[in-house]
């Protein structure tokens, strides 16, 4: 059994253990999760969910809503189906150890009103490749790749549901062409800069399926302020 660490949001209304060492989350989980704005009663696949923190943030915020996620390292589903435990949500959130390139499960309720991803951010050749095994899959193209998430995203989303994911800004002509190729048209753009005098690193992204070209292009979302708190948007963001 690895080493765990007890975890909060919402000042301990969630709790979340995660390996000491290995994957953990960062707030890229929480600005996807305040980014997806799910509608009552709607039904959502997480693609890839780690350790469960981006369902437990939804069902959270989100009364009436039910999640159904997949996750391919044995000892991350593991987590997550604790975490979900844990927190008292197993009639809203399920979570299986499943490869996101194979069809879902026959017990899941496709197509989805959304389907979410924080995926893979580096092809497997680029960059150095962390040297924990749990790390590098979840931030390397290799069990998949951004062409697989969205051909699974495709596989099971509805016409007219939305698919919202977090990338790299230097990939986003990478994401985009993924997109369309699977009939997901980008509707909807944040940039996200560390600070406001900084590059955007990494972009908020909505598509919707079957839609019409057309995107919003939003106003940059800056994580840290010149005192290096969070911003007061950011901040917000992990109020109760």
């Amino acid at each position: 059994m690895h080493e765990c660490t007890t975890d909060t949001l919402f000042n301990g209304h969630i709790i979340i253990r995660q390996r000491r060492q290995g994957y953990r989350f960062s707030i890229d989980a929480v600005l996807l999760a305040h980014y997806v704005r799910p509608r009552t009663g709607e039904t959502i696949l997480d693609l890839g969910s780690g350790c469960g923190v981006i369902p437990l943030i939804l069902v959270y915020r989100c009364a009436d809503v039910r999640i159904y996620g997949v996750e391919i390292q044995p000892e991350l589903h593991r987590l997550a189906v604790g975490n979900i435990r844990e927190n008292g949500f197993e009639n809203r959130v399920t979570i299986v150890r499943h490869d996101l390139r194979e069809p879902v499960p026959e017990t899941f309720p496709c197509p989805f009103d959304r389907v979410i991803c924080n995926p893979l951010y580096r092809k497997a050749r680029s960059g150095k490749v962390n040297p924990e095994p749990e790390r590098a899959l979840a931030r390397h193209e290799i069990s998949a790749t951004i062409v697989d998430v969205l051909r699974a995203t495709r596989r099971t989303l509805k016409i007219g549901g939305r698919f919202v994911t977090i990338y790299p800004a230097e990939r986003s002509v990478d994401l985009f062409h993924a997109m369309r190729n699977a009939g997901i048209e980008p509707k909807r753009l944040q940039p996200v800069h560390s600070r406001a005098s900084s590059d955007a690193k990494l972009i908020l992204v909505e598509g919707i399926c079957g839609s019409r070209p057309g995107v919003i292009m939003e106003a940059p979302l800056v994580i840290y302020g010149d005192d290096g708190e969070y911003t007061r948007e950011v901040e917000g963001m992990f109020r109760p």
